[in-house]
């Protein structure tokens, strides 16, 4: 499975004065909101929806598809936050010997509440992107460490 990039931006289907419609766009599974899987609802909603398993899956190396059975990443993201967040962030991330180990797994932690708020599986109980680069900012700007590359996802939130 691979993301694609027709899995974000479902919201521009919405028209200026629309809040919300269904559909029978496809997607990619594993990506997509569970509100347009199961019912065809698009809403800005979804794009926040697929910015958190992106995020999830760019912090633990995991696709949403390597899940069988009823564990999917977010569950399994979950289950390990806040304690054992060394457990599923990608070790190249946050290698063993690292200076700052625990600083940096404050800052990955934190993405990772970030990517499972963005998750829920509510669209009324998700944050908003509004909120989402905010908190990027704030939680990991005064990390000033070098992400480089996860940049391509985050912009350079972390780096700054």
């Amino acid at each position: 499975m691979v993301s694609h990039l027709s899995d974000f931006g479902i919201s521009k289907l919405l028209g200026e004065d629309e809040s919300d419609l269904y559909t029978k766009t496809l997607a990619t599974l594993g990506y997509i909101a569970p509100e347009y899987g199961e019912d065809g609802l698009v809403s800005t909603k979804c794009d926040v929806c697929s910015y958190g398993i992106m995020l999830l899956e760019t912090f633990t190396r995991r696709k949403p598809s390597e899940f069988e059975g009823d564990l999917s990443l977010k569950q399994w993201v979950s289950y390990s936050l806040p304690d054992a967040v060394m457990d599923v962030a990608d070790s190249n991330l946050v290698p063993l010997m690292d200076n700052h180990l625990n600083k940096k797994l404050d800052c990955v932690a934190s993405i990772m509440k970030v990517a499972l708020d963005c998750c829920v599986k509510s669209p009324g109980r998700r944050t908003n992107m509004k909120d989402v680069v905010g908190i990027h900012n704030q939680d990991c700007v005064t990390s000033r460490f070098n992400f480089s590359h996860v940049e391509h996802a985050l912009g350079d939130s972390c780096s700054k």
